[in-house]
């Protein structure tokens, strides 16, 4: 039953004084990692094996992911990127630091408690030829979860399944067939179906479009983008092609040798990038206007990615990075390891002089921008085309209903 108050006389004064509306309540992260690492020993000796060292492939990561979000991760190659969502997903064990699912502690759950939690958290898988069990059926590979889990009953299974099969763009009959018989995209949907197979409420997709080609990728990320706004999922997307990342993302985590060094939308990080990485993988990217592109020039790192085994003292980055050489090699950069500080309103960096590379020419020659000082606007000069003007992707052939209109950064 509804109650009313029947507002009484006001007082001589005036009117009553209203009382101060609440503050909205912060987004509740459904995914956060805290301070993660996960390292890999190193091992020597035949009969008697001794621990030498260990490959820190993620050494002190914290990241949260809200609720219907999708976070970007993208990096070069060894960065960690893949080893953070294994970890994130209880596929190893991590080393040290806290991951909090929805509010529970899961860093050490096991058996049962780590099986219900699963439920809820699927993998996209980076090679559809070597993530699929090839004397398996695609039915079969689809209700294995549901088999695992206990949940309905064979004839609801397979109907669930000819369901998931339709949902990824696949004719419900092709079920009794083996991956073999698929083309490298019908593979992935089969991923895709069997990632879908739980209702989850996190899928992270470790590089779903890496193994495509062009064309098929664009299918792929249309059919992602369709299911989270018919599923409300949350993505944690890893990616090596920062154009599609751009194109999904609401933020993007930069990464590099196991450490995240920028975290901002996915707009404000294409606009305005303040990590000396940053701005050298962006250069890598092209812009689809030739009046941009031609302002534009390749950032070329020096040296070797260092091993995770011996990683630097300090920035990790200082070996390679453009922005020190030209501030004199200060010391700093050796002693000091940085930490992620927020730069503006989600924009977070992990350089000690990130101040100094907004405005230089290299970070203006990346992002398109016609001059120093335009990180705050757009230019607005005739002919002028910024790099987020311009979509990075021009799906082909999408499938399905159109994708929800994008909203990022």
């Amino acid at each position: 039953m509804t109650s009313y108050v029947v507002p009484g006389p006001e007082p001589a004064g005036g009117p009553a004084a209203e009382a101060p509306a609440e503050a909205p309540a912060a987004p509740q992260a459904l995914m956060r990692v805290e301070a993660l690492k996960m390292y890999f020993a190193i091992t020597r000796g035949i009969l008697i094996s001794r621990h030498v060292g260990d490959v820190r492939a993620v050494d002190g990561i914290s990241l949260s992911i809200e609720r219907g979000e999708t976070v970007g991760l993208v990096g070069e190659s060894g960065c960690g990127k893949s080893t953070v969502g294994r970890t994130i997903l209880r596929l190893y064990r991590p080393t040290a630091g806290r991951i909090v699912f929805d509010g529970q502690d899961i860093t050490r759950a096991e058996g049962s408690t780590l099986r219900g939690v699963r439920r809820r958290m699927q993998m996209i898988f980076q090679d559809p030829y070597a993530s699929l069990n090839p004397r398996m059926t695609a039915a079969g590979i689809i209700s294995e979860p549901l088999e695992i889990h206990g949940i309905g009953t064979g004839r609801e299974r397979h109907e669930q399944v000819r369901d998931l099969l339709a949902t990824v763009g696949l004719d419900p009959d092709y079920g009794d067939r083996y991956p073999h018989e698929f083309s490298g995209g019908q593979r992935q949907r089969i991923g895709v179906a069997r990632a879908l197979a739980l209702h989850p409420d996190l899928i992270v997709a470790d590089e779903p479009i890496s193994a495509l080609d062009v064309s098929i990728q664009a299918q792929i990320i249309n059919l992602l983008e369709r299911l989270q706004g018919e599923f409300g999922l949350t993505y944690l997307f890893i990616a090596h092609d920062l154009s599609v990342v751009r194109h999904i993302s609401d933020r993007i985590a930069v990464m590099y040798l196991g450490k995240i060094a920028e975290l901002a939308g996915s707009r404000d990080l294409y606009e305005r990038p303040l990590h000396p990485y940053s701005v050298a993988l962006l250069s890598a990217v092209p812009i689809p206007d030739p009046a941009v592109e031609g302002r534009r020039r390749r950032i070329i790192l020096t040296g070797d990615v260092p091993s995770p085994s011996n990683p630097p003292s300090g920035c990790t980055f200082h070996t390679r990075c453009w922005l020190r050489e030209r501030l004199g090699n200060p010391d700093r950069c050796v002693a000091e390891e940085p930490v992620l500080r927020e730069m503006a309103t989600r924009h977070e960096v992990a350089c000690h002089f990130a101040e100094e590379v907004d405005g230089t020419a290299e970070q203006v020659q990346v992002t398109g921008r016609s001059g120093r000082g335009a990180a705050a606007a757009p230019s607005a000069g005739a002919g002028a085309t910024t790099a987020s003007s311009t979509p990075p992707i021009a799906p082909t052939a999408p499938e399905g209903p159109p994708p929800r209109p994008l909203q990022r950064g």
